[in-house]
């Protein structure tokens, strides 16, 4: 059975029985109180896995299409934040928003439980033309060492392709 969930405003939520069995089991979107909240990349990649409907204020389903273009408007950087999320949730990984870090996701390791575990990396995204200079990256990089996590750079190219970068301390 599919979730069934509301778009308001900038938010995707839902308080069906599905969404909390798929929170519980699957560890997609966020528990306040009774409702599951859903970051843009988790609803539109449940969509695209037809395990989520999308309902507007007039209850009418979204089309994939027109997620796609609203997500956009809502955030300029959300196709490589969401190329990025369907690439390693595809892989086994869990993300989470890192939004309070000044990141993009938190990224737990394959088989980690988000309620026990801590994420391994603190995420950023860029696309290849983008602009990072030396101050970005050791900012970047001094978030990840103050939150105890690894640094993950996603570079997308031109063709939707991803690379990636780990960053880690070491003691000498």
């Amino acid at each position: 059975m599919k979730i069934k969930a509301n778009l308001l405003s900038k938010k995707v939520t839902s308080n069906s029985i599905e969404a909390q069995n798929f929170y519980d089991s699957k560890s997609y979107g966020e528990r306040i109180n009774e409702k599951i909240y859903y970051s843009l990349s988790e609803a539109l990649f449940l969509v695209k896995q037809k395990k989520m409907e999308i309902f507007d204020s007039k209850n009418s389903i979204i089309s994939e299409e027109s997620l796609l273009k609203k997500f956009k408007n809502i955030d300029k950087r959300f196709l490589n934040k969401f190329l990025v999320f369907q690439d390693l949730r595809k892989k086994g990984y869990i993300l989470k928003s890192a939004l309070k870090f000044g990141a993009d996701f938190r990224v737990y390791d394959k088989g980690k439980k988000i309620k026990k575990d801590h994420s391994k990396w603190i995420l950023f995204t860029a696309s290849e033309t983008s602009n990072l200079n030396w101050q970005d990256f050791a900012s970047k990089n001094r978030i990840a060492h103050s939150t105890k996590k690894n640094l993950l750079l996603a570079i997308i190219d031109e063709e939707g392709g991803i690379s990636y970068f780990e960053v880690s301390w070491k003691k000498t």
